[in-house]
């Protein structure tokens, strides 16, 4: 068990860095964090803070000389890296589970071996291979890259014959996953924990809405059948046995309207849709990672009450500092970003409610979500 007063140094200094580290601070922990960038969300509030490449080798020296445990807040880091790391340092997670998750194909590979259904799909190598794929799985049909992208990037819907040739140039990223179109009645998402122990506790099922492939809402509990709940709790449950997972993994899904469940993405770590659990739970999905990777027992997560927690891009500051007096039940989380940036995630709200639909209307009624939301200023206040 690491306990309070040692160091956790994280590899990251975004957001989730920033709330992962707050948690911690709670329990007493101290906190490094390595970010190419000063004054970091995370950096704010960490210890120490070293400025260097993720890949960095002396840097990364330097994070597991000062730390006692170290984790990571997004999974796009270098795994050779990593790999070295877990040589020197203690870093529960492992670079396993990064390797999987940062590879579309190795994702598909180990969900399916668990037994958890995702869309049909094809690896395509070259232009050739989708024409061929399409045949099997038809229109329309989503090419993805199998590393990187997020937030809708490094994906191509091909509704017909003609786009193939467009699609086609994401392959200078390198193979491309591509995947039967399933029709779906909506996303939600599971939030399992697992510490050394094999010990695992879930998140309530979230329900997630998008707009322009970034995450709008998350509402909480989703407004799905508790048979639909308990299939992702089960298929969660499933994955990260099969990752032998430690620490937070979320799981995205389909649901469609036969009440199947189709696997959509996982990300090895806290997740945008589980930020609610900060207010809305007896422990949020930060205090859990936290007592996950330092091997503490797990408290068994409970929904205090429901939630609707709503992101705040770039264009929504202006009109979210205007408000705070207006909507007192807003509980405001603002990441320290210096400049808003169109589509940038500057912060989120959350509103706990026994009334989701007043409370969904509510936001729509702001205008702040609105279509027409335009950038102000582009400093944070």
């Amino acid at each position: 068990m690491i306990m309070p007063g040692q160091t956790i140094g994280i590899i990251g200094g975004g957001q989730l860095g920033r709330m992962m580290a707050l948690a911690a601070k709670e329990a007493g922990f101290k906190i490094a964090v390595l970010d190419p960038g000063e004054n970091s969300p995370c950096g704010q509030v960490a210890d120490i803070e070293i400025n260097a490449a993720y890949d960095d080798p002396a840097a990364l020296d330097k994070l597991a000389e000062v730390s006692d445990v170290i984790t990571y807040e997004f999974e796009n880091i270098d795994y050779e890296g990593l790999k070295k790391l877990e040589e020197k340092a203690f870093i529960p997670q492992g670079a396993e589970l990064i390797r999987v998750t940062q590879n579309r194909v190795a994702e598909k590979e180990i969900i399916t071996k668990a037994g958890v259904p995702v869309a049909p799909y094809e690896v395509i190598q070259e232009t050739k291979d989708i024409e061929a794929a399409i045949n099997t799985l038809g229109y329309p049909a989503v090419l993805k890259t199998a590393r990187g992208g997020y937030d809708g990037k490094g994906q191509f819907v091909i509704k017909e014959a003609s786009q193939i040739k467009e699609a086609a140039a994401l392959l200078e990223h390198g193979v491309c996953v591509l995947e039967k179109w399933i029709p779906f009645k909506m996303e939600i998402s599971v939030i399992v924990t697992r510490n050394l122990e094999g010990e695992a506790t879930y998140f309530p099922v979230g329900e997630n809405i998008h707009k322009e492939n970034i995450l709008h809402e998350t509402i909480v509990p989703a407004r799905t059948s508790d048979d639909v709940k308990a299939k992702a709790v089960e298929a969660a449950g499933k994955i990260a046995e099969a990752l032998s997972l430690v620490g937070t993994l979320a799981v995205e899904m389909f649901v469609t309207e036969d009440g199947g469940i189709y696997i959509n993405e996982l990300a090895p770590r806290p997740h945008n849709s589980g930020h609610y659990s900060i207010e809305a739970c007896d422990i949020s999905q930060f205090g859990q990672h936290v007592r996950a990777v330092c091997n503490w027992p797990l408290r068994t997560p409970e929904l205090l009450k429901p939630a609707v927690m709503v992101n705040i891009l770039g264009e929504h500051m202006e009109g979210v500092l205007q408000s705070i007096a207006e909507y007192p039940a807003w509980s405001v989380h603002l990441y320290g970003k210096e400049e808003a940036k169109v589509k940038r995630k500057m912060g989120h709200i959350t509103v706990l409610t026994e009334d989701i639909a007043a409370v969904l209307q509510q936001i729509e009624a702001s205008g702040i979500w609105n279509e027409n939301a335009k950038l102000i200023g582009g400093q944070q206040r």
